[in-house]
């Protein structure tokens, strides 16, 4: 005969827990504190939880419990052999204890509490493990019969004697059913929460600080309503099995299962978040002591390079070579290897300039080889990210890793405050046994190309010790024309007077041939304002042909403009206004200028003591305005530089000038005029990338000498 049970029970089990326990004071911390005396054993509960899992997503279809409802075969296979004998008689006593308060509609914080000082030597997830894996044995046997009851002849007997035909009456029960479904699987996963909670590596979190401790904090209270939910679920089984067809009461039910399943969600929610917190915790202490162990390894002196290179790809410790077959990192063994750094926004005109030095290497007789590292967010990678990175690994004609999160994090935690790399590309030098030689050879890579080999910041300070500041070291590589028209001019001029004067005047032509060879000039522009660029250079055609002298102009862009100075170059072309880079030229000038600054300044050079970091930055300074800017260059080496505004109302007001430029050169006058309008206008502005290189906070003005304020500039790159 079914156990008579008022019908009332469990709602009166419920309300006392709500009443007593709807908040936890400091005497109810300490009640349940004091149930806890763990006797130090470790239980392994996991396997138990695992059958728990499946014996409950068995029961209810429409239960989710990590596996969408699918049933695997294996999930029915663990083994429990290994499990403690004392876990089972645990097991066991809940489940009496569960049967026979609960019949006997017992108060369900009582029945709580019970069970806590019968699990007082467990850990907390043993607590909750066991409690769970309870129920589940209960309301198992419960459903077990109420499924078999149709077809087994002997469920239906047991049915009879223990239980109402619940199948029966599916519909009437549906949203307790639902409730219960409800209340469960957020049972299991708080349970499953406070397991990992208290199974955390002790070697890389302390109980005894933030953010275990704050979460063991919480434990007891989650503990608490995980064992006191399962009491009032067991309740409510207990009233179903002594229900005939009193089903009056179980709306009430359901809407108590669902405030309960509320506040055990919401605990959930909680403890989801200390977890992720002390994983976080967890992954920077191992991130920390991967770090050091690279810091140590890459510090101290290797036998050869390989070592360090494992450190950097960690367990794939394969890559593709230049002509993207499979190889192992054994083939730069021994080898002056250059670690290319960059995210997936290195330019096309960056790889195609470096192609061009890493090509001339063999001819150079300079035995190096490159490798890429791209440095990317694994958690932010979607397929527009990897259409990009192997858009950039076909078009690179050196080493590749295999895959994109091949480096391991600690390294890139490395590359970052170390090497400090940010978003600009650099490129570390390793000598074959693996020891660093530079953090960063791009510079001097765009400066002096292989001749800098082996990219060491010994063999670039020593570059910059007798190294002028010439036109030539800024355009050596890019104006093949610059020699022939700095010469050409004088030797044509030279020819036709020979021919057209007898040599009793050949004095007189030598004296004229030297003065006349000083006034070939080249002028160099920048800018984006194209009314500016017709105006500037039409106007200096016009004085040279006044003043009788050849003139080259060309135009080189501006940094960071690449659509506007595109546009701008087949407008000048178009208009024969003057020569005009392409893509790759423009940028490799900027950025050799840029590379210029940083390489003096990492070598601690200053605007007072170095002529040529301050020539370098006057020119950046004059791209950072908004105005043009123009250079102009003889054969001997003489320069003048100014902005668009200042050398365009100079060359305007050339009458003014003209007669004192031909007694004294066209290159003196002109720095003299527009050093005098210079005075009467403010200074200029500097704009570099922020994470270009190591630059120090103070940064001298290149024409007052005066500090310049720091200012945060965000601007498109297009």
């Amino acid at each position: 005969m079914a156990c008579p049970t008022p019908v009332s029970s469990s709602s009166t089990s419920q309300q006392s827990t709500r009443n007593e326990h709807g908040t936890f004071d400091d005497a109810m911390h300490e009640q349940i504190r004091s149930t806890h005396v763990p006797d130090g054993r470790v239980v392994d509960v996991t396997p138990v939880l695992q059958v728990t899992h499946n014996v409950l997503r068995h029961i209810i279809p429409n239960i989710n419990l990590s596996m969408n409802g699918h049933i695997d075969a294996s999930d029915d296979q663990t083994n429990l052999s290994a499990v403690d004998g004392e876990l089972d008689d645990a097991l066991h006593k809940i489940c009496c204890e569960l049967s026979c308060k609960c019949s006997r509609g017992g108060d369900a914080h009582a029945t709580t509490m019970a069970i806590f000082n019968m699990l007082s030597s467990y850990s907390w997830g043993a607590k909750v493990v066991l409690t769970l894996a309870a129920f589940a044995v209960n309301f198992g046997e419960f459903w077990l019969i109420a499924q078999l009851c149709t077809s087994n002849s002997l469920a239906k007997s047991v049915a009879l004697l223990k239980q109402p035909d619940i199948l029966e009456h599916s519909q009437i029960l549906k949203s307790h059913f639902d409730a219960l479904s409800k209340l469960i699987n957020a049972m299991v996963d708080v349970t499953k929460c406070i397991v990992e909670l208290t199974e955390l590596p002790s070697k890389y979190i302390s109980i005894d600080e933030p953010p275990l401790s704050t979460a063991m904090a919480h434990i007891y209270t989650a503990t608490y309503w995980i064992i006191s939910s399962v009491v009032v679920c067991a309740g409510q089984i207990t009233s179903l099995k002594g229900m005939r067809h009193e089903f009056t009461t179980l709306t009430l039910e359901a809407w108590e299962l669902s405030s309960l399943t509320h506040k055990v969600s919401s605990i959930h929610e909680h403890l989801q978040s200390q977890l992720r917190l002390c994983y976080e915790c967890i992954d920077e202490k191992k991130l920390m002591g991967a770090f050091e162990h690279f810091k140590r390894t890459i510090e101290t002196t290797q036998v050869d390079n390989l070592k360090i290179l494992q450190n950097i790809f960690g367990k794939e410790e394969k890559l593709l070579n230049p002509d993207r077959a499979e190889v192992s990192i054994n083939v730069l063994r021994k080898k002056y290897v250059l670690l290319l750094i960059s995210d997936l926004d290195i330019s096309q005109e960056e790889i195609r300039v470096l192609e061009v030095v890493y090509k001339e290497r063999v001819s150079s007789g300079r035995k190096y080889e490159i490798i890429w590292l791209p440095i990317v967010d694994r958690t932010t990678w979607n397929d527009g990210y990897q259409t990009k990175f192997s858009t950039l690994q076909s078009i690179m004609s050196w080493y590749t890793v295999s895959h994109r999160v091949a480096i391991e994090p600690a390294v890139i935690k490395y590359i970052r405050e170390e090497w400090g790399f940010v978003k600009k590309p650099i490129a570390v030098t390793l000598n074959p046994q693996g020891k660093v030689l530079c953090p960063n050879a791009l510079n001097m890579i765009w400066i002096w190309g292989n001749s800098a080999f082996p990219f060491s910041s010994e063999k670039e300070e020593s570059f910059w010790k007798d190294e002028p500041w010439t036109l030539d070291l800024l355009l050596a590589r890019l104006e093949p024309n610059l020699p022939t028209w700095v010469h050409e001019y004088p030797h044509i001029t030279l020819i036709y007077m020979c021919i057209s004067i007898n040599m009793l005047n050949l004095f007189l032509v030598l004296c004229c041939y030297n003065q006349v060879s000083q006034l070939k000039v080249v002028c160099f522009y920048g800018g984006v304002k194209m009314e500016w660029i017709e105006s500037f250079t039409t106007t200096t055609k016009e004085v040279a042909k006044a003043f009788g002298i050849g003139i080259e102009m060309v135009y080189v862009g501006k940094k960071n403009a690449r659509e506007r100075v595109q546009k701008i170059t087949g407008l000048i072309k178009e208009k024969q206004l003057s020569h005009a880079w392409e893509d790759d030229n423009v940028w490799f000038f900027w950025n050799l200028l840029e590379s210029m600054l940083y390489s003096k300044t990492q070598h601690g050079r200053t605007i007072e003591n170095d002529v040529i970091k301050q020539e370098v930055k006057t020119m950046l300074e004059y791209d950072s305005s908004k105005n043009g800017w123009a250079l102009f260059y003889t054969g001997s080496d003489e320069m003048v530089k100014a902005n668009g505004e200042n050398v365009l109302s100079t060359m305007e007001s050339f009458n003014e000038w003209e007669k004192l430029a031909k007694q004294m050169g066209f290159i003196p006058v002109l720095r003299n005029k527009l050093e005098g309008v210079i005075q009467h206008h403010h200074c200029t502005r500097l704009i570099l990338p922020g994470n270009g290189g190591r630059i120090p906070e103070r940064v001298q003005c290149a024409k007052c000498d005066h500090p310049m304020e720091l200012n945060f500039l965000y601007r498109c790159g297009e």
